[in-house]
């Protein structure tokens, strides 16, 4: 705001540029003591640069008059309309007497006309122009704003008066009005000649006409509209805040946001944002400590100029705010405040960093609002506002704007904030029932990668698991749920423990995905939308599956699927294809059958099994990402973490998938042939001593010979069982693998129990007698009949 002048403001600059006197008007409007200030250069007072019409006539040393921007004593700001004129001291050198404008209006010999008066003393900038477009005259209005009096404008054209931006489009602008005789509206954001900020200014050039109609000259009526041009940007800005924040459910990026609208559409110059800790974790924000300090990140920033070098705290440290500072204070009135540099509440603030103080000396910042950051009643953190390179302050316009702009911010902000808690906690929930660490196998060596979806949306039920079989053989799964969310999770650790128990049990593929199809129908029906009178399936749960068994013995590999994409392979080669299982239905539909398929596969053979989130990433459809991830596992054998890499870095380029991504990775091995024995025994209660005989020598062969006693009654026993309940063909397999495994095959399909023998049972004991002699036992279907088998943890050592 301009300043009322003292009538005696005056001060003398010398030749040199310093001041050598100092009045009584100016010691008031300034607050500088004559002491103080005597002596010192007159850059010291200047709070801005100089008009360009003040620096001109300065250097040609003429009389000025204009705007001019001089620093307080208490670093404030102030602005005052003064006039210089040139003096000469005793040896010829230039000296300067600055002093209050009085306004001179004409009419001095004699009682000027009314109409005269009128013009002269309208408050708004008046010129008339000739017909050849050249000042005629103009009022002292006018002058002001131009910088310059009527005499020294009077005969030129405005280009010839100032031959800058936008002076040539006004000067354009006033021939075309002389030319067609009609009036012309322009609107211009600018700083004129004897202004030090800029304004907005509405213009009227409307052609001066005779009795004939005869286009004589024209008239420039300029109106000041800078509060309506700030009206306008600041409903701008609040519409742009609108648009912009909020745009993703991420925290930092929301804040980010609002200090990006704050600065981009010419609001402040410089935004910080700082939330509670807890908020910037995505957390419950606590209440607000008012007896300790409070403790906030910096969580964005934002300036006009590039790195905001006006910050002194980074973004992402922590910013503590002492007990009864001013921004606690602020916090606690839940309400914004606007302060100048020269307050003592912001002084006592900058006290408490010299950093920050200098900072505010050094970039001249002078005004400076603080709005807490607020939503559902709940306090989040605290936004800062400040002006430096735009001259005016902060109003309480500006101050209402503000709040509405935190206030759309603070919402977007705690709902960003709510997702990343309920994200966090649903993909705590879904890593929980996903596997920590993979077993150790003989049969093959996997690695994995699992990738939740981006965070503009929820994550999804997708899963994959790793499951130790009977005779060193190895399950691979992989499953995706319909749905995201807690209750896809939630499903899936469902399904995958589902998977595991009937697993357990040695299923075949296509039956263990006919009893999972059986279960994911149940939960369809327990938790979807009840229908009276109805139980059909919701069509709410649904899942696909991918259910492979790898032989490690036999190298052949049984895999069924249910509405899943199928497993590349990629064999030692380097070819890659994909391989033709029949698809089944996706689990839950019910009623359709599910088929296996079984291949024999190389040695050092690759499996890649994936979920449908990997080939449908964003940017192209499936077919693409088919031929991507063919492109990905193609070439010479690596490293498989070095193959997910590959594949993840091929297919997803770096961005986040829309939905999760699940890629596992499994390169067979064969089980060397010295570590298993198999012998075919004949139907004959004989072959049961001949079957602990072979056993234990082959146990001596793998100097095993402290499991021999376990074993053979393990080998006697089931032998017995096979030749008892059994029939032919019955076989004997001892696998030397992380344990020691026997199995007995024979060609009944009926399933042994255990039961507990009473005394005078003649059996009953024989399982029973194995279930304590080994660490974990069962029996498998197989195409010919069943398999019992027993495994036993390897001596210590071996």
């Amino acid at each position: 705001m301009q300043e009322r002048v003292p009538e005696d403001l005056a001060f003398v600059v010398d030749a040199g540029g310093a001041i050598t006197a100092w009045s009584d008007g100016a010691r008031r409007l300034l607050g500088h003591e004559p002491g103080e200030i005597v002596g010192r250069p007159v850059d010291d007072l200047l709070a801005a640069r100089l008009p360009e019409s003040t620096r001109r006539h300065t250097a040609e040393g003429r009389r000025w008059a204009g705007e001019v921007a001089l620093r307080h004593r208490d670093g404030n700001r102030v602005v005052v309309r003064l006039q210089g004129t040139p003096l000469l001291d005793a040896k010829g050198g230039r000296l300067w007497l600055v002093t209050g404008t009085v306004p001179v209006y004409p009419g001095e010999h004699g009682a000027p006309p009314l109409w005269d008066l009128t013009l002269a003393q309208l408050p708004v900038p008046v010129a008339v122009y000739d017909r050849d477009a050249r000042l005629v005259g103009a009022n002292e209005t006018m002058t002001e704003v131009m910088g310059r009096s009527e005499e020294e404008m009077k005969g030129l054209t405005l280009w010839e008066i100032e031959p800058n931006p936008p002076f040539d489009t006004c000067d354009r602008l006033q021939r075309e009005v002389l030319r067609t005789g009609e009036m012309i509206f322009h609107e211009e954001h600018s700083k004129a000649p004897g202004e030090i900020r800029p304004h907005a200014w509405s213009m009227f050039m409307s052609p001066l006409k005779d009795e004939a109609g005869v286009v004589q000259g024209m008239s420039a009526t300029v109106f000041d509209t800078t509060e309506q041009y700030w009206a306008r940007r600041r409903l701008a800005v609040l519409n742009e805040a609108s648009l912009r924040i909020g745009s993703t459910l991420d925290v930092p990026r929301t804040a980010e946001e609002m200090a990006e609208v704050a600065v981009a559409g010419g609001f402040a110059d410089f935004v910080t944002v700082d939330l509670l800790e807890s908020v910037a974790r995505g957390d419950e924000p606590g209440p607000l400590p008012t007896r300790t300090p409070a403790t906030l990140r910096r969580t964005a920033q934002r300036s006009v100029l590039e790195g905001c070098p006006e910050s002194v705290v980074a973004t992402g440290d922590t910013i503590g705010y002492p007990v009864g500072t001013l921004p606690l204070r602020v916090l606690a009135a839940e309400r914004g405040a606007r302060h100048r540099p020269g307050d003592p509440e912001l002084l006592e603030w900058l006290k408490v960093s010299p950093a920050r103080a200098r900072t505010v000396t050094k970039y001249m910042i002078h005004s400076v609002m603080m709005v807490p950051l607020r939503a559902r009643g709940v306090t989040l953190g605290l936004v800062h506002f400040m002006r430096h390179r735009t001259p005016d302050p902060f109003s309480e316009d500006d101050l209402r704007l503000a709040e509405d702009i935190v206030a759309r911010a603070a919402v977007s902000v705690d709902n960003a904030r709510r997702f990343t808690r309920e994200r966090r906690t649903a993909l705590a929930l879904q890593r929980s029932l996903l596997p920590e660490r993979l077993p150790e196998l003989a049969a093959m060596d996997v690695a994995y990668r699992y990738l939740p979806s981006g965070a503009g949306a929820d994550i999804g039920g997708d899963w994959f698991d790793v499951i130790p079989l009977s005779g060193a053989r190895v399950a691979l799964v992989v499953g995706d749920v319909v749905g995201h969310g807690i209750q896809a999770s939630a499903t899936m650790g469902r399904l995958r423990t589902a998977v595991r128990t009937l697993a357990d049990v040695d299923l075949a593929p296509d039956e263990l995905l006919t009893q999972l199809d059986d279960l994911v129908i149940r939960l369809d029906r327990e938790e979807g939308p009840e229908v009276r009178g109805e139980e059909e399936a919701s069509g709410q749960v649904g899942a696909t599956c991918l259910y492979a068994v790898y032989d490690p013995v036999s190298r052949r590999c049984t895999m069924a699927r249910a509405g899943h994409p199928p497993p590349a392979l990629v064999t030692p080669d380097g070819s890659v294809r994909f391989m033709d299982l029949p698809a089944g239905p996706p689990l839950g539909l019910g009623g359709l059958p599910f088929e296996a398929a079984e291949v024999q596969l190389e040695e050092n053979s690759l499996l890649a099994l994936y979920t449908d989130g990997l080939i449908e990433a964003p940017g192209h459809d499936i077919e693409i990402g088919i031929s991507l991830l063919r492109q990905a596992l193609g070439g010479p054998a690596v490293e498989l973490e070095e193959t997910c890499e590959q594949v993840l870095s091929t297919l997803l380029t770096g961005r986040p998938a829309d939905d999760d991504v699940v890629l596992m990775l499994a390169r067979t091995a064969v089980l060397d042939a010295g570590k298993v024995r198999t012998w075919q025994l004949p139907p004959d209660p004989a072959a049961v001593a001949r079957a602990r005989k072979m056993a234990g020598e082959q146990l001596a062969e793998w100097n095993l010979t402290e499991a021999e006693f376990a074993t053979e009654l393990i080998v006697s026993e089931l032998v017995t069982n096979a030749l008892r309940y059994g029939g032919a063909p019955i076989e004997l397999r001892l696998i030397r693998d992380s344990t020691l495994i026997c199995e007995v095959s024979d060609g009944s399909s009926s399933a042994p129990h255990l039961r507990r023998a009473r005394v005078f049972d003649e059996g009953g004991r024989g399982l029973l007698l194995v279930a304590q002699l080994a660490e974990r036992w069962g029996s498998r279907q197989t195409a010919t009949g069943k398999t019992i088998w027993a495994e036993q943890d390897l001596p210590t050592g071996m």
